[in-house]
């Protein structure tokens, strides 16, 4: 693979213009075509076969509704003593809602006064709106209308909220504190080059790789049903990636030119050798990502392969469109002579963090270990569950209106469950009877607030029955309640369950349900993996406990931070919930990636000088000194741009960017740097052993192109002066 990607590398920077003209060209005739194809995300992230599901499918097939009109819900709320019933607070109510109807795309709208939507207080009170067309069809103008009319009993003192198909707070694809994340990242490359032109450059490769993966995705929502929040993690992935992965080339392209090599033949190298390592991390990070597909959950995998394309063209970027801008860069990129000569001077046991791990190996690594076994304490009770409104912030028109309707009518209003009655094995005569009894029985149960009257489908076989909680969506309470009447015990009847809440919960069993497979494969590929990069046992099952460490550390600071509530202030999170119920095992696929890429990078430099002089501790040395600064280079870019969105305004993706901030804080840091040299330290040579059948029968990858370093190819070293 090296020798190919040599040939690429060369020959992109021979062609710097062409691949330059070429790749722009795709970006915007990619992103011209799909806004011209006005791209369409769906939400849906039902998961086929659960219960919810099936009650569903009854729904539909039992209680034909017509087309799906849109629903927009009014929801009024009085201040101090006042109370909507009053006279005055009543016809400011009716006056409003009088108004609504006057667009002749609003089909119904229900009296609060005449349908007894109306709180026990009287303090709250709400009206449905019925619009001709569908939720998506609904006009700028009409939504426009509603807030206009809706203003009257505003500014009359009178709170009034919305909720339902309203064009609220939309998904954030990026914002300020993404900027500055990037901005960080920025200041971290120019550190390291000593230069804000060449700091700019990795950035720009970055995004423009991002941008083709987002046109794609784009293009791919008129096929495939693909959520809003796949295009933000593949955003938060693409960019971060990209600007590692440049990184690594561009280091490798001065060290080159640092030795004496010429330009075409410093970037044609660089491309073989650090592009290897490149292409093998980042085809690591698309199979995690696409090893999402496995877990069969249809929103899951649109988001584990959204996000492996934005991969794959940051790796594609990386060895074409890189080695050309380098080229453009010229002599540019040629590190000072004197660094070059100071370089020279030092040895490998020069390295300050390398002569600490190798003379402290027991002390660093059971600190690094036991640190973060500490930290994953939290995990062991984590409860996993889906953002709702109630997480938002405060000052979004979504929270509003729940916070509204819990105070009216009860925590357990915005989590309302649908039961689905099925009487179709009942004699005729006994069927309403049969029903009746179900909703008694269910109005026994402990955490029910009330129940509805059954309303029975043409045939009278199967009836809707909805149930309101006396706890929130997202409490245990709750997700009891649900079992309950999944558990109901009638020969006769069979009660199934669905709704916002219950949906939920079968998500989250699911989720939490393939975690085990997938962390299972996850863990056996990267043992495979590294065996056959490293040929070694050990090295690869020192790495793989690593990657266990943290993982168990991600989701145990996770929980102490968005489910237990501490220190949500800090990082501006609203309120404390659940774990977000697919962050674990999008994690796993996601840190997984990184965290080999951080061990190729380092240990196979360590493998390489071990080869070299058979002496385990210069090998770790000279690991942690040549590889271990581009290490924590990239490891502080990755946290700056994750960290960039912490502070986003959309709830899926702070947690995620949390998770995977503490995250490569926890890989690159303290296991890469820290306790997998350590232990290798402690193993000696026995960390590189590997029985001789199992040597023969594996295949030999290079990934840092060995087979460039080969006598024959040094006649090609000077022939071009740097320019």
């Amino acid at each position: 693979m090296s020798k190919l990607l040599y040939k690429i590398g060369k020959w992109s920077a021979i062609n710097k213009i062409k691949v330059l003209l070429l790749w722009g060209l795709i970006l915007v005739g990619g992103m011209a075509i799909a806004i011209g194809m006005k791209p369409v995300f769906s939400e849906d992230m039902s998961i086929p076969d659960t219960p919810s599901e099936k009650a569903l499918t009854v729904i539909k097939a039992e209680f034909p509704q017509g087309p799906d009109n849109g629903k927009i819900r009014v929801i009024f709320g009085t201040k101090d003593g006042d109370k909507v019933t009053s006279e005055s607070t009543e016809k400011t109510i009716l006056t409003a809602l009088e108004k609504i109807t006057e667009d002749k795309s609003v089909k119904t709208v229900t009296n609060p006064f005449d349908m007894g939507t109306i709180s026990e207080n009287e303090k709250v009170a709400y009206a449905d709106i019925t619009y001709n067309q569908g939720a998506d069809d609904i006009s700028n103008a009409s939504y426009k209308h509603l807030e206009e009319s809706i203003a009257f009993s505003k500014d009359n003192g009178i709170q009034t909220e919305l909720t339902g198909d309203v064009k609220g707070s939309e998904m954030q694809i990026g914002g300020v504190s993404e900027v500055v994340g990037i901005a960080l990242a920025f200041v971290v490359l120019a550190v390291t080059f000593a230069s804000f032109l060449l700091a700019g450059l990795p950035i720009l490769t970055a995004l423009l790789g991002l941008g083709v993966s987002v046109g794609l995705t784009m293009m791919a929502t008129k096929i495939f049903d693909i959520a809003s929040v796949s295009l933000s993690l593949a955003g938060m992935i693409g960019i971060a990636v990209g600007i590692d992965y440049a990184l690594f080339i561009f280091t490798k392209h001065r060290q080159f030119l640092g030795e004496g090599i010429s330009k075409i033949e410093s970037i044609a190298r660089a491309t073989g050798t650090a592009g290897s390592a490149v292409v093998f991390a980042g085809l690591t990070v698309i199979v995690a990502l696409c090893g999402l597909t496995v877990v069969g959950i249809p929103f899951m995998s649109a988001m584990g392969l959204t996000a492996g394309l934005s991969v794959l063209m940051a790796v594609l970027v990386s060895i074409t469109l890189v080695p050309s801008v380098l080229s453009m860069a010229g002599k540019r990129m040629a590190p000072k002579n004197q660094k070059v000569k100071n370089e020279k001077k030092q040895s490998a046991n020069s390295n300050f963090w390398g002569i600490l791990v190798t003379k402290h190996p027991i002390k660093l690594s059971l600190t690094g270990i036991l640190m973060l076994l500490f930290i994953s304490i939290p995990s062991l009770h984590m409860e996993l569950g889906l953002p709702n409104d109630g997480m938002k912030g405060q000052d979004t028109p979504e929270r509003r209106s729940y916070d509204l309707l819990a105070e009216g009518f009860g925590s357990g209003f915005n989590g309302q469950l649908t039961i689905v009655a099925d009487a179709s094995n009942v004699d005729d005569k006994q069927k309403e009877n049969t029903i009746e009894k179900a909703v008694k029985d269910i109005e026994q149960l402990d955490n029910v607030s009330s129940v509805s009257p059954a309303i029975p489908n043409e045939k009278g076989d199967y009836a809707i029955i909805t149930v309101t909680p006396k706890t929130g969506p997202n409490d245990a309470a709750t997700k009891d309640l649900v079992q309950e009447v999944r558990d109901f015990s009638d020969k006769n009847i069979t009660l199934l369950v669905t709704g916002s809440t219950a949906v939920n919960i079968d998500i989250s069993d699911r989720l939490n349900d393939a975690i085990p497979i997938f962390a299972v494969l996850i863990v056996g590929f990267a043992f495979v993996l590294l065996t056959i990069v490293f040929r070694s046992l050990l090295v690869p099952i020192v790495a793989v406990l690593g990657f266990l460490l943290t993982m168990f550390s991600t989701l145990g600071l996770s929980v102490f931070i968005l489910q237990d509530g501490n220190m949500i202030d800090l990082f501006s999170i609203p309120q404390e919930g659940p774990i977000l119920a697919f962050l674990p095992i999008l994690s796993i696929g996601i840190l997984f990636g990184l965290a080999m890429d951080y061990q190729v990078f380092l240990v196979s430099r360590m493998r390489e000088e071990y080869v070299r002089t058979k002496n385990p501790v210069q090998a770790i040395q000279a690991g942690l000194k040549h590889s271990g600064p581009v290490v924590t280079a990239a490891g502080l870019i990755m946290i700056f741009v994750f960290a960039g969105f912490i502070f986003s305004g959309e709830e899926t993706i702070k947690s995620m960017g949390l998770a995977m901030t503490f995250g490569v804080i926890f890989d690159a840091f303290i296991v890469r740097m820290t306790i997998v040299p350590s232990i290798m330290k402690l193993m000696g040579h026995k960390a590189w052993y590997l029985p001789r059948w199992l040597n023969k029968g594996i295949p030999n990858v290079d990934i840092e192109g060995h087979g460039l370093m080969k006598p024959q190819n040094t006649e090609v070293f000077h022939e071009h002066p740097v320019k």
